[in-house]
């Protein structure tokens, strides 16, 4: 069986319509390979969609102020993606006067590109030979050529790499790219794919040894850690609210929320006193609170599992600092804030 014929035969066959599928505008590409990061395509297309209309082009993106950008990116996750997609398109656009790096050397050099993302602009958008293994590609490859080196080892990697090297067509690099990412993802799904109907089903080693639940293998995560999340609801008598912005680094770094008190434990009303509320906005400061949520909203991150409880703080005054209720959604927050904005409804 030809390997490569077929996947590519039954990409053109089954390939889903894509906007990013009919440019070669390396852009446009980048663009779509960042969002797709860590996001399905049926998440993404909307937020791709979104970016091309309101930044067509590199120029725009780059004079976007970032919390414009965040905001167009809110409810994806992962935002460094974000930042780091504006931070390279201001270094395309004003370094290198819009040229996007034609080679997969120089684009993996651009903040926010990996191996993966470099390889494929670099094949899909200038016709490199680079091959790219994304999480589609380690299912692919584990299971028909019954390969159980975990992918998310040194070792997988290397060896997944090197492979995906040997394979790809050399006279279309574009094409076997997309064909082979795009089997894993509707023909060689994680789960329950359709190994009866598959093409490529006579030659595949998991098929024949039974492994297809098993491969590809990946090394356990890394221990789910809990918090406890109190957030602020500081509100006044002119419906003004305090909504400040996350500075340093994490995972929300610039977006913004209500002031934030982590505790040990999950509170009840009766326990709101054992915060500690110095440095908060209600230090020293005679308020009422009442406890929005008694169950706590669970946030799951990568990492991190957040207990999170909302307290409504109702002050007579704030201080200037406070911003109009209705100006709340104007700001790009984490979707457990936005989610949180949507049901109270002020």
């Amino acid at each position: 069986m030809d390997f490569k014929k077929t996947l590519t035969n039954w990409y053109s066959n089954n390939k889903r319509e894509l906007p990013w599928r009919k440019t070669k505008n390396p852009y446009y590409i980048w663009l779509s390979e960042i969002i797709l990061q860590q996001t399905q395509v049926k998440q993404g297309l909307p937020y791709y969609e979104a970016f091309v209309k309101k930044y067509p082009t590199v120029f725009d993106l780059a004079n976007a102020t970032e919390e414009s950008v965040l905001k167009l990116w809110q409810g994806l996750g992962y935002y460094s993606r974000a930042r780091n997609l504006h931070t390279t398109a201001k270094h395309i656009a004003f370094k290198l006067d819009g040229e996007f790096p034609n080679s997969y050397k120089e684009l993996i050099k651009l903040k926010g590109v990996g191996d993966y993302t470099a390889s494929a602009i670099a094949s899909i958008a200038f016709n490199e030979v680079a091959a790219v293994v994304d999480g589609n590609v380690y299912r692919v490859l584990s299971r028909y050529f019954g390969v159980n080196t975990p992918i998310n080892s040194t070792k997988g990697v290397k060896e997944f790499k090197k492979l995906a090297t040997s394979l790809i067509d050399k006279t279309q690099p574009a094409t076997f790219n997309q064909a082979i990412m795009e089997f894993g993802a509707i023909q060689c799904k994680p789960k329950s794919p359709y190994c009866i109907v598959c093409p490529l089903n006579h030659g595949c080693i998991a098929l024949q040894k039974n492994l297809v639940d098993i491969l590809p293998v990946k090394l356990k995560k890394t221990k789910v850690s809990t918090k406890y999340f109190n957030f602020l609801v500081c509100i006044d008598n002119n419906q003004n609210v305090f909504f400040e912005k996350r500075t340093g680094k994490g995972i929300w770094q610039n977006l913004y929320q209500f002031p934030l008190i982590e505790s040990e434990k999950s509170l009840t009303i009766d326990e709101f006193h054992l915060l500690n509320l110095e440095n908060s906005p209600i230090e020293n400061t005679k308020f009422n609170h009442t406890l929005y949520n008694e169950v706590d909203k669970i946030h799951k991150l990568s990492h991190q599992y957040l207990h999170t409880k909302f307290w409504i703080i109702e002050i007579n005054e704030l201080p200037d600092s406070a911003i109009p209720v209705v100006d709340l959604t104007k700001y790009p927050s984490p979707v457990l804030i936005s989610d949180f904005i949507n049901e109270f409804n002020f």
